[in-house]
């Protein structure tokens, strides 16, 4: 389990089919590798990868094919990532519960700079993650914890403001109209979305049906109010 506030640049450089090298940067190198040990789990672009070797500046960790069909991994040498160490029990939550399984991948539409944030713009054709996407909902892009500014109503596309310390710290200020980036719904979300198809007799575990239209006495009658 993560926060979504990364801690840590890095670069990823893949090593055969399922194999990854990635280095932290040497400023922040310590807030991920002082304590790092074989078998922790380390969200990278959000993520989540189990550490099977530590170097001197970074670590080795392995990919499932899943793992690399559903997220930008692999895709070239010496990427920017980012890189979050796992959750501990009483540590401080400043983002939301991030799982480090994405849901799938998006893309950059539009970047732009205003007087007090970054205005990022990003689309996605993939329904198991648009179906997730809300108005005022969270969402990890990247790894970042991130509220949803503003969306279509299909969640096709959506917007979020990036404060200038997160763009800067982060490899969000990397990233250019059509780049590729991990995207992952709000778990709290899923669970409501599970509980809700079972309310209403869904026998289908697999994909979820639409929500018929939420009124506060059907909440109610199922003790979400």
């Amino acid at each position: 389990m993560f926060t979504g506030l990364v801690q840590s640049l890095g670069t990823l450089q893949p090593l055969g089919v399922d194999r990854l090298k990635i280095t932290c940067a040497p400023s922040t190198s310590g807030l991920i590798l002082s304590d790092l040990a074989i078998g922790d789990s380390v969200a990278v672009d959000g993520v989540c990868l189990t550490v099977v070797e530590c170097l001197p500046q970074g670590f080795m960790a392995d990919a499932s094919p899943e793992t690399l069909d559903r997220s930008s991994l692999g895709q070239g040498d010496d990427v920017p990532v980012n890189l979050e160490t796992s959750l501990r029990v009483g540590s401080k939550l400043g983002g939301h519960f991030v799982t480090g399984h994405v849901d799938g991948i998006g893309y950059l539409q539009a970047s732009v700079q205003t007087a007090t944030s970054w205005e990022m713009t990003f689309t996605t054709d993939q329904e198991q993650v648009a179906r997730y996407i809300i108005p005022k909902g969270s969402i990890a892009v990247n790894g970042v914890s991130l509220t949803i500014a503003d969306c279509g109503p299909a969640g096709s596309w959506f917007m979020v403001a990036v404060i200038p310390h997160t763009y800067a710290e982060t490899n969000l200020h990397y990233l250019r109209p059509g780049s590729v980036v991990n995207l992952e719904g709000d778990i709290l979300g899923k669970y409501v979305e599970k509980s809700l198809r079972h309310a209403k007799g869904s026998g289908s575990m697999s994909e979820p049906s639409a929500p018929e239209s939420l009124t506060p006495t059907f909440l109610a009658e199922h003790g979400y109010l």
